[in-house]
């Protein structure tokens, strides 16, 4: 097994290689205007770190999101590119898995909830029983409204360190954006328990979870013209 992870959905741009019993390489930049320029000089380096290439991947793995339309779509249109090129399987994970896998991977346990930050005042969220157990579909709201129905909740990512104050006792400590490493891992395990086929083994259609309507939109009085 040999698995190329990406991952565009949050401010890190993260690309990683997974054997199938460890990550033997990993590539982490944070910049969220930098999706496009960085992404595949990530993938090269990483490839090369490992001294594999791209026609020895049994599999690419990619975060679906939740997140941002612009930034998202980079990791989701490379990982199909490299999918089809390759004639390999291509899985998608929720990227706020990957999220909660790296901080139960850091000790945490117990019940969670992991918010990244959504723009326009608002997180993207979802909760875990422990790492790997998803309780709630990923939703995007605005943190003041989540502050009953998640209080008590131990909360990691960007977004609850944004906006701690709507949140019960914050990890700042613990991974705030999302780890290609992390999630190439949980897809590797996912793999060596429940086989490839994707509903069976949790993987996601790889189809981008916005959750919300792109920022830039037609204007309402739009006016066409059209030649004579």
């Amino acid at each position: 097994m040999l698995l190329l992870a990406l991952d565009t959905a949050t401010p890190a741009v993260t690309v990683a290689l997974h054997d199938g019993d460890s990550v033997v390489a990993e590539s982490h930049q944070v910049d969220a205007r930098r999706h496009g320029e960085l992404l595949l000089p990530a993938v090269d380096r990483v490839l090369a770190e490992a001294g594999r290439t791209l026609d020895e991947l049994t599999g690419v793995v990619v975060g679906v999101g939740p997140g941002p339309y612009t930034g998202l779509r980079v990791g989701i249109v490379t990982a199909l590119t490299f999918g089809a090129a390759l004639d390999v399987p291509v899985y998608g994970l929720c990227s706020l898995d990957g999220i909660a896998y790296a901080a139960g991977a850091a000790g945490l346990t117990g019940e969670f909830v992991v918010a990244t930050d959504a723009r326009r005042k608002e997180v993207y969220w979802a909760r875990y029983s422990g790492a790997r157990t998803r309780v709630t579909e990923p939703a995007v709201d605005r943190p003041a409204e989540l502050t009953e129905p998640l209080a008590g909740l131990t909360a990691v990512g960007a977004g609850a360190v944004l906006y701690a104050d709507a949140f019960t006792d914050v990890r700042a400590d613990l991974p705030q954006h999302q780890s290609a490493g992390a999630l190439a891992a949980l897809a590797a395990e996912k793999l060596r328990t429940k086989g490839t086929e994707g509903a069976d083994a949790g993987f996601l259609p790889v189809q981008p979870l916005y959750l919300r309507r792109p920022d830039a939109q037609v204007p309402a009085n739009y006016k066409v013209v059209t030649p004579k």
